[in-house]
């Protein structure tokens, strides 16, 4: 893939994880489209980060859970920076809650932004990216969770049920455009240092359930997981499709005992 090839669209960019995995794919040479749905002074933030790599960027709003907006988003990023190349479906929520006490609004915000919203974006990805339908190839990662291994801790079950699809769709789909030049993957993060723990258990419990609950002993960091993602949009993963990388620590190994 020739530099000019090298652009990338990561959803929910504007901090934790995604933004993690914009600034070490600019650092690799990618030009990166960085999605937001809300923190645009953030996303600016990052889009000035990729910038100080030496990479381009553009910033464009966009919820993933509405089709027709994904849509847009795509075009937006091509016509800033030219055909994208690899997407990383980062874009995720929470809300920690027992099914029982979950309320409607709850559960559909939850499938249709973690589940939902990297089913949009993938098809549209295809679409353009498929060597059947005139596109050069390209590579898909999606960002899923190791809760989707095990099922997730009490309170957290609607939310791992929703990474739990995009396993499924991940392996599904790696089949299905295999033999049009994409390649479909997956990451899957454990307990990691994101802003999401602010809003839900609490950072320094998850840094205390890291010390008990991980092989490690330790929560994981943002750039560990982009390093992984951004290993497998490399030509050096160019044989590597339909795989799942656990970034966790060893947590699933804990859990499943």
């Amino acid at each position: 893939m020739s530099a000019a090839d090298r652009v990338m669209l990561v959803t929910g960019a504007s901090r934790g994880i995604g933004a993690a995995i914009a600034r070490r794919a600019a650092q690799a040479g990618w030009r990166i489209g960085v999605n937001y749905a809300a923190s645009e002074n953030a996303a600016r933030d990052v889009v000035e980060a990729v910038r100080a790599a030496g990479s381009e960027a553009v910033a464009v709003a966009a919820d993933v859970s509405d089709p027709a907006t994904t849509a847009g988003m795509f075009d937006a990023v091509e016509h800033a920076l030219g055909p994208i190349r690899a997407l990383v479906c980062n874009a995720g929520v929470d809300r920690e809650t027992a099914v029982a006490d979950a309320t409607d609004e709850d559960i559909r915000r939850i499938v249709a932004i973690n589940t939902l919203g990297p089913i949009w974006c993938a098809r549209e990805a295809v679409r353009r990216m498929s060597t059947a339908r005139g596109g050069s190839g390209g590579v898909i990662v999606n960002v899923s969770s190791i809760a989707a291994v095990f099922g997730g801790l009490p309170g957290d079950v609607v939310y791992a049920a929703s990474k739990g699809g995009v396993d499924a769709f991940t392996r599904g789909l790696a089949k299905e455009v295999a033999g049009e030049g994409i390649r479909v993957c997956a990451v899957r993060p454990g307990l990691t240092r994101t802003e999401m723990w602010d809003t839900g258990m609490g950072r320094d419990t998850a840094i205390e359930l890291g010390k008990s609950a991980v092989p490690m002993q330790r929560i994981g960091e943002s750039d560990e997981v982009a390093a992984a993602v951004c290993w497998l949009c490399s030509e050096e993963a160019s044989y590597v499709t339909g795989a799942f990388m656990n970034v966790s620590g060893g947590r699933e190994l804990f859990v499943r005992s």
